[in-house]
């Protein structure tokens, strides 16, 4: 299936920056994704996960699936990721295709997405002016179709890989979640748009105020990225699926059994330890920890 959606470069950043501000961010749990343990911690690697494979009718364990609503004093609202798409709750097929459907486990319950949760709280999903990606996996890319009136930003070799291959599945790709004639920015951080940031060697200032970054982080996929945030009182780092578990930044941890780039990855985890080490008080929340997430407020900032 080719693509008919066009990106526009982003070189320059997006309007309503304001000086020092910073951020307040809500986290949302679209719904849960069965998952084979190996699959996000493995202490042998490929190995693991051709045992994960193996066990793919078996035992699953749920892991959360987030996204994070950003509050922005001038820019608005910003939306982090988009989770899961509210018709999964009756009909998986119709978003994530058969196979996906049909091998994995969804569970999205009435009123969990992410739209549904804006409308509950009297704001309308048209609020939202800007979507970041960290990524475009079909778990955090489901829901993109609900924010027809955003500005997606995008990292160009994510945008490339996704649109490239035979088979997008293989790299957890479905192309009809993000193929809209929507306002798609890519990011390319080997361009001169980019910069470095505190320990990250690439990074865009989205909107030149310093308080959303987003700093490259590939491995995972070829062009994840992360997320910067200026909160009142400590920096807060949306890790995306960099980490499937906050555990996984501790050294000698059991890191994911098959990322796309093994070598990126493990660069892009020493970048966000050295972040860490250097700001010992930030918020780092990874991929799909269901004990993290039990744990984290509803609002931050």
């Amino acid at each position: 299936m080719a693509v008919q959606a066009l990106p526009t470069p982003l070189t320059s950043p997006l309007p309503g920056g304001s000086a020092d501000a910073h951020v307040v961010v809500e986290p949302i749990i679209t719904g849960e994704v069965g998952v084979v343990q190996e699959i996000q911690s493995s202490p042998s690697g490929e190995m693991g996960f051709l045992k994960a494979l193996r066990k793919m009718r078996g035992p699953t364990v749920a892991v959360p699936v987030p996204a994070f609503l950003v509050r922005h004093p001038t820019a608005g609202l910003v939306l982090i990721d988009t989770g899961l798409h509210p018709s999964i709750a009756s009909d998986p097929e119709a978003n994530l295709g058969r196979l996906a459907a049909s091998f994995t486990e969804w569970t999205v319950r009435p009123g969990e997405d992410v739209a549904s949760r804006l409308r509950a709280n009297d704001t309308d999903p048209s609020e939202v002016g800007t979507v970041i990606m960290t990524h475009l996996h079909l778990d955090h890319a489901s829901g993109i179709s609900e924010f027809p009136g955003a500005t997606f930003v995008v990292s160009s070799k994510e945008w490339d890989d996704a649109c490239s291959g035979l088979f997008p599945l293989l790299k957890y790709y479905r192309r009809q979640q993000f193929d809209h004639a929507f306002d798609f920015r890519t990011v390319d951080y080997s361009s001169d748009s980019t910069n470095s940031f505190s320990t990250f060697g690439r990074s865009f200032d989205l909107f030149g105020d310093g308080s959303v970054v987003l700093v490259s982080t590939p491995g995972h996929s070829a062009g994840h990225q992360s997320v910067v945030l200026r909160l009142a009182d400590r920096p807060m780092l949306i890790a995306g699926d960099a980490i499937f578990l906050a555990g996984q930044l501790e050294p000698g941890a059991d890191l994911a059994a098959r990322p796309e780039d093994r070598h990126e990855y493990e660069r892009s985890i020493r970048e966000m330890q050295l972040f860490r080490r250097e700001n010992p008080s930030a918020i780092i929340t990874p991929g799909h920890d269901p004990e993290f997430y039990d744990r984290l407020p509803d609002r931050l900032g």
